[in-house]
């Protein structure tokens, strides 16, 4: 009888150690494994959110869009940041659509002379300010040769009243 009750004891021992190995080595694993390798064309960019003690006080803006050479006029790139979601594990990442086209300016005349420059125009869209969560990486596909750059906002934790009139 005591046999069967060590024999019992050492197996659980053994699972113990088996789920402890088990979520070490998920723990160590690649946090890009859920989400999909980028199309032909694409590249996917990754930001990496500092911790914060009150994270729902700030948001991050996303600025999608490339380097192009440009008059004195304004530029804007046209396209769609679509969310979407890995299936069963609710993670969110973004993907870059009908990014084709030189886009939309002004139709200002130049004054004369004026020399074109390198600048980052920008897609312009409404769904580039988004919630701010450190525990996962916040994962971008973009067309080859558009950039992501982003912008941390953040507000007080004192919230104001409207005024009823």
């Amino acid at each position: 009888m005591l046999h069967i009750i060590l024999a019992r004891f050492i197996k659980l021992i053994l699972l113990c150690v088996l789920l402890m190995l088990a979520s070490v080595s998920f723990a160590g694993s690649d946090p890009m494994n859920p989400y999909p390798l980028p199309e032909g064309g694409y590249a996917r960019m990754l930001i990496h959110l500092e911790p914060y003690a009150n994270e729902d006080l700030r948001k991050v803006e996303l600025l999608v869009g490339k380097t192009m050479e440009i008059d004195c006029n304004l530029h804007s790139l046209s396209g769609t940041l679509e969310r979407q979601i890995i299936d069963g594990r609710g993670y969110s990442f973004y993907i870059l659509r009908n990014a084709e086209g030189p886009g939309a300016s002004t139709m200002m005349a130049c004054p004369p002379g004026e020399e074109k420059k390198e600048a980052f125009v920008l897609v312009r869209g409404d769904e580039q300010l988004l919630r701010y969560n450190s525990k996962l990486p916040m994962v971008v596909y973009v067309p080859t040769g558009f950039e992501v750059r982003y912008r941390i906002w953040a507000t007080v934790e004192e919230a104001r009243h409207a005024i009823a009139k």
